[in-house]
């Protein structure tokens, strides 16, 4: 591979861009974003070498085209891509969910195409937009790719090849699978985390209540900070795996009140030490 071009330059278009350069791995990237300012900050920062005039341009003669925008924009940017692709060329993404761009890329041309690798690093920050990007984002990171009934075996491989050489750790599954993992993973702690900070700014004491926030409280809510727009995005396209997650959180809370109320203590504390047991038993690597 030496042209790469990336639809969409924010974190993640952003940091594989820069992590590739930083490798060695391509010699001429070629971006566009509808946010011009994006775009004239790549070029500033070094980051690409072209801010295109449209996707499709972009798209000219590069021999991996990454879509790295919103979920629910990845069937407006492959129809962009679509008429600059060359035969050749292998076509890829970066997105949280796997079966709603399965099922996006299959409208776009008709069907899966063979050389169409979908891709999702589990990487990343609550910062976004180009400025923010890492070449080390990737490095020690997992990246799941979905391989589909058509995948062409050397487009898998090379986009395999493309994100361990920027440090990935890569892994195969089912996109229904994959879908369903980070729902649990993923999805629904954002889900949680925007809906306590909501709903504490509403409490009539909010003014004290975040000055006086200690590190667990900082830790729980980080990712509130995340991008409202992708995230909508991401758990509208997850919908269904999302809200089967929330209804059976939103019991085990209903249960935990119960037991609050009824002054049911030690079994209070039986659930924390399960939970924490869980947590040490597969996660015992994490501080």
């Amino acid at each position: 591979m030496t042209r790469l071009a990336v639809i969409g330059l924010g974190l993640i278009g952003g940091s594989l861009a820069r992590a590739l350069r930083a490798t060695h791995g391509v010699s001429h990237i070629a971006a566009y974003d509808p946010d011009r300012e994006q775009a004239r900050r790549g070029i500033e920062l070094g980051v690409i070498d072209v801010a295109a005039p449209s996707a499709a341009e972009a798209a000219h003669r590069a021999d991996v085209v990454v879509l790295a925008v919103p979920v629910l924009h990845t069937a407006e940017a492959a129809s962009a891509v679509k008429a600059g692709l060359a035969p050749d060329a292998i076509l890829t993404d970066v997105g949280s969910t796997k079966v709603s761009v399965l099922e996006d890329l299959t409208r776009v041309f008709d069907g899966l195409p063979p050389r169409f690798v979908a891709a999702h690093p589990i990487a990343g920050t609550e910062k976004s937009g180009v400025a923010a990007a890492r070449a080390d984002l990737f490095r020690g990171h997992r990246v799941v790719l979905t391989p589909h009934a058509s995948q062409d075996a050397q487009a898998l491989a090379t986009v395999r090849g493309l994100w361990e050489s920027v440090g990935a750790r890569v892994v195969e599954m089912d996109a229904h699978c994959h879908d369903a993992i980070f729902a649990a993973t993923s999805h629904l702690p954002h889900v949680l985390a925007y809906a306590f900070v909501d709903m504490l700014t509403r409490l009539d004491n909010a003014a004290d209540i975040f000055p006086n926030a200690g590190g667990g409280f900082r830790d729980f809510t980080r990712i509130a900070s995340s991008s409202p727009e992708m995230w909508h995005d991401i758990v509208r396209a997850n919908r269904v795996e999302v809200t089967g997650l929330l209804e059976r959180q939103i019991g085990e809370l209903q249960e935990l009140l119960a037991l609050m109320r009824d002054e049911r203590w030690s079994e209070l504390k039986q659930r924390f030490a399960r939970a924490r047991a869980a947590r040490e038993r597969y996660l015992p690597h994490i501080e």
